[in-house]
């Protein structure tokens, strides 16, 4: 049912842990994160930075365990089994914004923010999405303007999960307000704390993902120093582009999850209902769905490993954006049809909460939506396999378009 013979001795132990603490966790915090009475589980990642199990991927001088992306997809699968919203809440801080700070940030941010949440002391979250604006990143209307000694911050970010709980953000906000400025060079970064003119302003009733205090963030004319700068002024871009590879490589891995979930409750169901004096395994019309399920399960794996595998080889950003983008889409869509058809195969006891199907069917549908649309990651798939193809076409080692019998009658392709 896993790929653990992909995984060293270490990660092997290291997974054992994480299944220890799937174990821990309460069967009502998940019910009560899902009925919106636990508004974000701070309780939960206490726990799992007391185990040190928060951001494995950061360096161990700041709290973390020095992992690779492979650990990490295994990890956040396991966490996945859990709900969809747990995997969320568990990455977004651990993972996202970590992740941005180590990689981008001054010692100085590093200790006093990714050292206390890997410890469980405090809790962030990521402000990308705002009101009038989603996919289009670069459009954003949330301004920050250089008053000396600090900016001031104003505007609003949207469907942000730790809205409600984090006790700080990472925040993108326009600094070069001149209307011909180019918007990848327009864009800062910045670590916003809670306090006067952060408001947490809506908490949204969502379909599915409860529990993680996704909410609506205004800033009012918000004071965030100099020293909150994450990398350069006007320099958010390259921030931006190395974040996408946990924002969707790591919503691409924790989709398997909740999947797998979903799966093994099929799974047990359909082996002790019978109809027609037999369990319904053993009719095709239920064991064919199963059986496309196992394997969207298996495909979706084996990619999200082989990616993981790409990002840790250090390849070239241009592939690695192309495989992430082709992960993102193809593993949430996957599991989408996983728990599509785990509830048909069950049948109408699927759609009611006796199963947690129904749970699991309302969360997911999130995940080809977020951190980019799965129509995004088609036009980032192709346009980087165009020039990846154009790049490498003058290296192909055979002609292949020649390999036909009547190659040589040139007139009959017509280009233009």
């Amino acid at each position: 049912m896993s790929f653990d013979y992909l995984l060293s001795k270490e990660q092997l132990a290291f997974k054992a842990e994480i299944q220890e603490f799937v174990k821990w966790v309460p069967r009502k915090t998940i019910l009560e994160m899902d009925a919106d009475t636990i508004k974000f589980p701070k309780e939960l990642l206490k726990e799992a930075a007391r185990r040190n199990l928060l951001g494995c991927r950061n360096p161990k001088e700041w709290g973390g365990r020095g992992m690779d992306w492979v650990t990490n997809c295994m990890i956040i699968e396991e966490i996945g089994t859990l709900g969809y919203e747990i995997a969320c809440v568990f990455g977004v801080g651990a993972d996202l914004v970590c992740d941005a700070i180590v990689r981008h940030g001054t010692d100085e941010q590093k200790e006093r923010y990714v050292r206390p949440l890997l410890r469980g002391d405090l809790f962030a979250a990521e402000c990308l999405t705002e009101p009038r604006g989603g996919s289009d990143f670069f459009g954003t209307g949330t301004t920050a303007v250089d008053m000396g000694d600090h900016f001031l911050l104003n505007g609003q970010k949207r469907f942000i999960v730790g809205g409600e709980g984090a006790d700080y953000f990472l925040v993108y906000a326009r600094t070069d307000l001149r209307p011909e400025a180019n918007p990848k060079e327009a864009i800062t970064c910045f670590i916003v704390d809670r306090g006067p003119g952060v408001e947490t302003k809506y908490l949204y009733g969502l379909m599915g993902c409860r529990g993680g205090g996704t909410a609506r963030l205004v800033f009012k004319n918000a004071t965030v120093p100099k020293a909150n700068v994450l990398g350069k002024v006007n320099g958010a871009f390259p921030i931006f582009t190395t974040m996408m590879i946990p924002e969707r490589l790591g919503t691409a891995a924790m989709s398997i999850g909740p999947a797998r979930v979903a799966l093994d409750v099929a799974s047990h169901y359909t082996t002790r209902r019978k109809a027609f004096g037999k369990t319904i395994n053993q009719f095709q019309g239920v064991s064919f769905q199963v059986a496309e399920a196992a394997t969207l399960l298996d495909a979706s794996r084996a990619m999200a490993y082989t990616t993981a595998r790409g990002v840790d080889s250090g390849i070239p950003m241009a592939r690695i954006r192309r495989m992430i983008s082709e992960s993102k889409k193809f593993i949430t869509e996957s599991c989408q049809k996983v728990i599509h058809n785990a509830m048909q195969v069950v049948g109408g006891i699927g759609y009611t909460n006796i199963l947690p199907l129904e749970r699991l069917y309302r969360d997911i549908r999130l995940a080809s939506i977020w951190t980019g649309t799965s129509e995004v990651m088609s036009m980032i798939i192709a346009h980087e396999w165009y020039r990846e193809y154009e790049k490498n076409r003058v290296n192909l080692f055979r002609n292949f378009t020649a390999d036909a019998q009547e190659a040589e009658a040139a007139d009959e392709i017509i280009y233009e």
